[in-house]
């Protein structure tokens, strides 16, 4: 069963998103997804499995320019994690489905994503759901 994710869920999101972006704190998580549970612009989607919280996915929509797309807003995939002992049955693309899903309800023409060069996995999953690869750059920054 996929849930569109409320407040109530907050801590089941923190708890997923902690293990997809392990460096990241969990104060500025409760943070982050507080703002994106009250937001009419982004949501989350659980993905219920045996009675527990098996994986979410969290999207949104953007209105800059996102590479490779022509229209505005795009649906935007935030991030999406399936917890291990849950994968490989289809979950993580279900999630995306729903993320698909309430795009098009926003009016949305078209969905993105991105990924970080070296994750062989998101990549995979990303062309197996059908999406392109547009573009691959390297960002760099300095202290002034």
């Amino acid at each position: 069963m996929i849930k569109k994710a409320d407040l109530s869920d907050l801590d089941t999101i923190v708890n997923l998103a902690s293990s997809l972006w392990q460096d990241s704190v969990a104060g500025e998580l409760y943070d982050s997804f507080s703002s994106v549970l009250t937001n009419d612009d982004c949501t989350c989607f659980l993905k219920l499995a045996d009675g527990n919280a098996a994986g979410f996915a969290q999207c949104g929509l953007r209105r800059d320019y996102v590479e490779g797309t022509s229209s505005s807003p795009v649906g935007y995939l935030e991030g999406i994690y399936v917890k291990p002992s849950f994968r490989k049955r289809g979950f993580a693309t279900e999630l995306l489905q729903a993320c698909e899903s309430w795009a098009k309800a926003k009016d949305c023409l078209e969905f993105a994503s991105d990924c970080e060069l070296n994750n062989k996995s998101s990549f995979d999953f990303h062309l197996k759901t059908g999406f392109e690869e547009t573009n691959r750059i390297i960002c760099f920054a300095k202290k002034l």
